[in-house]
């Protein structure tokens, strides 16, 4: 990071997942005063499963002082799709690297002083001053010479910048997760899923899955983990009725591991036999807390107002098949924090939305494009 350096500010980051830890992570390597306020009261390391790399991605853990033995990938080496028998109907040759969400989550904690990390703290009430910005987070009020908002897809610093610019919509498919340790798949599925990235898609229903690092990051054989994704048609009234069921707001759209009930979980598995190839069905069933994502489409109308600004979701929700939303993210941190360094907060902040808008939109139209493929 030695192309980097600037006169430290006073910054807050709203949000503690990927985007804000990019941030903070960069920006606080650069000797800013950095803190991130996080709405969770224990942390957001279990909140994740896998994601494929980007070369975005790896720019950015070298900008934030990652060391890269800390988030350790695992590359497949073609990519297959199966029918609904199991079979292999197609394959090519194709060299990926996926990565372990908590791997990524505690590389870039890890370079941030704890306490510079405050749990139990949504930042809210955010309005503009004389060359600085105000907000709560928790129960106190601060004041700080710039706000990152990174804090997701209903953020509330986002109302402080785009006031009446809408919500992320639902687009009415979701998406099941789970994340199992390798040796538990039986050796048929894994001579199929193992060393690949694999693919079905049928009716209502599209599947994939790759191997990431185990929990500590291990990357040998027998001590990785198998990451499944299923995406699935699913109402609006049937989301709301499963968030209810859940103890979640009806307008929720999202189940963390845990939270989905054990009847669903056992429904999940059924289905799976009947709508999914063998191999697929095995892996889910062994998943005791399956999670959820409702996929949403967003893209903010406007980026930064005063000392405020938008990054990673806050600015712009795109669909999970790009497998850009955590590069987007790393994106979106890289061009702020170089931004800074070249220049005062204000131009600074003009000069991030102008790159970083535009990207925000061809990414969001190309996510739509693939979910339109797709018969969901």
């Amino acid at each position: 990071m030695s192309d980097f350096s600037a006169s430290a500010h006073r910054i807050a980051v709203a949000g503690g997942s990927i985007g804000g830890l990019f941030a903070a992570a960069m920006l606080h390597r650069l000797g800013h005063d950095v803190t991130v306020y996080e709405e969770s009261v224990h942390g957001l390391r279990t909140r994740g499963a896998g994601l494929v790399a980007q070369d975005e991605i790896f720019t950015a853990l070298d900008a934030a002082g990652v060391p890269p033995a800390t988030v350790p990938g695992v590359t497949s080496v073609e990519r297959i799709t199966l029918d609904l028998r199991g079979a292999i109907r197609y394959r090519e040759r194709a060299e990926q690297t996926q990565l372990s969400w908590d791997r990524l989550y505690d590389g870039l904690r890890g370079v941030i002083p704890d306490s510079r990390y405050v749990l139990d703290s949504p930042v809210t009430g955010v309005r503009a001053g004389v060359d600085v910005i105000s907000f709560t987070a928790g129960n106190e009020r601060y004041e700080t010479d710039l706000l990152v908002g990174a804090d997701g897809a209903h953020s509330h610093v986002r109302r402080f910048i785009a006031p009446g610019g809408g919500e992320p919509a639902y687009v009415g498919y979701a998406i099941w997760r789970g994340l199992i340790p390798e040796d538990l798949v039986p050796a048929g599925a894994a001579d199929t899923l193992f060393r690949r990235m694999t693919f079905y898609t049928g009716p209502g229903e599209h599947a994939l899955g790759y191997l990431v690092a185990g929990p500590e990051g291990q990357t040998q054989p027998g001590s990785r983990r198998y990451n499944w994704v299923w995406y699935r048609s699913m109402s609006s009234e049937d989301l709301s009725t499963l968030m209810a069921a859940s103890g979640r707001s009806s307008t929720s759209t999202s189940l963390a591991p845990g939270q989905t009930p054990a009847d669903v979980t056992t429904q999940l598995s059924e289905a799976a036999r009947h709508r999914l190839p063998p191999q697929f069905a095995e892996v889910i069933a062994m998943e005791p807390r399956p999670f959820l994502q409702g996929v949403l489409d967003y893209v903010a109308p406007r980026l930064v107002r005063d000392r405020a600004v938008l990054l990673g979701d806050a600015a712009a929700v795109v669909r999970p098949h790009t497998a850009m939303g955590a590069s987007k993210a790393a994106g979106d941190a890289l061009a702020l924090t170089r931004a800074l360094h070249s220049s005062p907060i204000g131009a600074a902040l003009v000069s991030y939305s102008e790159q970083r808008l535009p990207v925000a939109r061809d990414i969001a139209r190309y996510g739509m494009s693939l979910g339109e493929q797709l018969p969901l």
